[in-house]
């Protein structure tokens, strides 16, 4: 008898825990378990709904690939998702959205889409539209307006492969799940931030003393540092102030170094006759004395 295997029924129990908003309530707004299905119902024969005792011959979920030929056991291998409205960060989320954003994945190659070999959907609810990992099949009865289908390849259900990661990806996307990955990063980084700004590091370079012998122990943290510099800059302020009001002219020295390169010659021919009698006579009489 045809099952629902466990990796696809853990896909279901996601999309239900994040879009049947109101559980306890049946209506249209949000999904409800019976618009979730994984197994065909007891007239579905051939496809992917159906497990090992319901294929047909030459039955395109078995025949067209290996992966589906090599997995082929009781296990269905599709999943059904029917209409919802779901309210997130400000937009409304929907079937066709979610659907459309399925698609981009799948033709993006991304790694959690990999073990999907279809999806049909409706765009619009207007037209039907199929993609296909292998390129043989392009339609979708008009029933695929108002679920998507997804099928995916035998081998990754018989292997029991975890199949949550790309709607997990969704739910974390719209934000309606919190994505864990990035809480442990950014637990990290603030760690890692706190660390370094009060203790330092094996990474942070050489120990500072931040007070100059007081009570503070040398260290590399960011905080010590930070001290450090301000303690040499209060220094070199004080510094720079006591300079700033010394007169560093020494008008001596300066004519002294002047008259060094000024012989006789050049400096009787610098004074003006006018000049030059006086400068004599006060040469003389200096002598006499």
């Amino acid at each position: 008898m045809t099952r629902a295997p466990e990796n696809l029924l853990t896909v279901r129990r996601l999309l239900l825990d994040h879009l049947d908003i109101d559980p306890d309530t049946g209506r249209s707004q949000d999904l409800e378990p019976a618009e979730v299905g994984i197994v065909g119902d007891p007239a579905h024969r051939g496809g992917y709904h159906c497990g090992s005792d319901r294929v047909v011959t030459r039955d395109y979920s078995v025949v067209e690939s290996p992966r589906d030929s090599a997995g082929l056991t009781l296990d269905a291998a599709a999943l059904d998702v029917g209409l919802f409205e779901v309210p997130s960060n400000g937009r409304t989320h929907d079937l066709r959205t979610f659907s459309s954003w399925c698609v981009a994945q799948c033709v993006a190659n991304t790694p959690d889409s990999r073990d999907i070999r279809e999806i049909i959907y409706s765009p619009d609810g207007k037209v039907v539209r199929r993609w296909d990992r292998l390129r043989k099949r392009t339609s979708g009865d008009d029933s695929h307006l108002w679920h998507t289908h997804f099928s995916f390849f035998r081998d990754s259900i018989k292997a029991r492969r975890d199949q949550t990661p790309l709607f997990r990806r969704y739910l974390t996307a719209i934000g309606l799940l919190e994505d864990d990955d990035m809480s442990a990063q950014a637990e990290s980084q603030i760690n890692s931030m706190y660390t370094g700004m009060f203790y330092g590091g094996s990474s942070m370079g050489r120990s500072v003393d931040p007070d100059a012998g007081g009570p503070e122990k040398a260290s590399n943290s960011i905080v010590a540092k930070l001290d450090y510099t301000m303690q040499r800059l209060d220094t070199l302020v004080a510094q720079l102030t006591a300079l700033s009001g010394k007169d560093f002219t020494d008008e001596q020295a300066i004519v002294a170094g002047v008259l060094a390169t000024l012989t006789p010659e050049k400096i009787a021919a610098a004074i003006p006759a006018t000049m030059a009698a006086q400068v004599a006579d006060e040469l003389g009489r200096r002598l006499a004395a």
